[in-house]
């Protein structure tokens, strides 16, 4: 089931899925999500939640997966996607498509007052910290320090905020 505060701005031009397995989606107070915003509920059971004053950027993706919880005033760049889940692929007389997903790694939890840059991708078991930049197209599980600047896709550290 989906709760959408009556304060969220969602653009007409996003696309929102339900659920048909009971996962749910909760978008806080004051949160935007700009037009083709994609969110959809594929690869898990996982719950999507959106905490206040998030602003979403267009071109987004978030996969439900093994779930997505997003924290308060967090800033998503352009044409980022969030895919907490993994396919399995390791029996090569099995189709990939028939071989299902991979067990959990902890889904994607960003924390508050984070800024993740454009293009990003993050996967299951990302973890970033709250006050975090992550620079435009990193990929990859990223793990962080609250408050650090990182960019590459070899995820480096380049300073703190202060």
């Amino acid at each position: 089931m989906n709760f959408i505060s009556s304060s969220a701005i969602i653009s007409n031009l996003s696309d929102i899925e339900t659920s048909i397995r009971g996962s749910s989606l909760n978008i806080c107070e004051d949160v935007l999500i700009d037009s083709f915003v994609k969110i959809k509920f594929v690869g898990g059971l996982g719950n999507i939640y959106i905490g206040r004053g998030t602003k979403i950027n267009s071109g987004c993706v978030l996969y439900s997966g093994n779930g997505i919880q997003i924290g308060e005033n967090v800033l998503i760049a352009s044409n980022t996607t969030l895919a907490p889940v993994n396919h399995k692929y390791i029996e090569k007389l099995t189709l990939i498509s028939q071989q299902g997903f991979k067990k959990s790694k902890g889904c994607i939890i960003i924390e508050d007052d984070v800024w993740i840059g454009a293009g990003v991708v993050l996967l299951d078991g990302t973890v970033i910290k709250k006050g975090s930049v992550i620079g435009a197209g990193c990929i990859g599980q990223l793990k962080t320090e609250e408050y650090g600047v990182y960019v590459g896709n070899q995820l480096k550290l380049i300073k703190w905020r202060i």
